[in-house]
């Protein structure tokens, strides 16, 4: 399946929850969500219906897969991958995907949206450990480093990175005037602020 193109408010819309999509216009009056947030399409506003379990499933691991940009082959395959690993899988699953390259980019501050860290991501704009890395699922262990690279650090892109510092999350140590992260520790489901019942996705896939 192609990646979806469309509107990033559509999804938000679509999943009645704000996922963030877009970086700083979702905390701005032009954020589509806060203008409209009854579902996308000429019935929208009437869908209004007690869901049954199966929907609740369904829609809680929509609402993951969007938020962090993913296609349904990769969340499912990174799912049957949490569920070997010791431990609640529901729960692995959120930290694996927070340890995703783009996500970890984003989370940096190195990014205004997770669109916009994988975009980067993919142009090559970064070094992992101090070497080339462009691919988005990646998945970043402690101890990890990323660096904005030498060519890229002159970009405007990358001038208001500073202001992003107080956004980054206590599992990740940012200098931003070496313009490089390093992941300190693994995130725990207290540092995952998405709004998820993940408990749903697991049963979703246990059916």
């Amino acid at each position: 399946m192609a990646r979806y193109v469309g509107p990033s408010c559509r999804i938000c819309r679509r999943e009645g929850v704000k996922l963030f999509l877009k970086g700083d216009r979702c905390y701005s009056d032009k954020c589509a969500f806060n203008r409209r947030s009854t579902p996308p399409g000429q019935h929208g506003s009437g869908r209004h219906g007690k869901l049954s379990n199966y929907g609740r499933q369904l829609r809680e691991k929509q609402k993951v897969k969007r938020f962090y940009g993913m296609q349904e082959k990769q969340f499912r395959d990174t799912f049957k991958r949490a569920e070997r690993q010791e431990g609640i899988a529901a729960e692995n699953l959120l930290q694996m995907l927070e340890l995703r390259f783009d996500n970890v980019v984003f989370r940096m501050g190195f990014g205004n949206s997770r669109k916009e860290a994988r975009q980067l991501v993919t142009h090559e704009h970064f070094t992992l450990n101090g070497k080339k890395a462009n691919i988005p699922s990646i998945r970043i262990k402690e101890g990890d480093v990323i660096a904005v690279k030498e060519a890229s650090r002159k970009s405007i892109k990358f001038q208001d990175l500073q202001e992003k510092a107080a956004n980054t999350p206590s599992w990740v140590e940012v200098d931003f005037e070496k313009m490089e992260g390093k992941v300190v520790r693994l995130p725990n489901r207290e540092d995952i602020d998405i709004p998820v019942e993940e408990q749903l996705i697991t049963e979703l896939y246990s059916r």
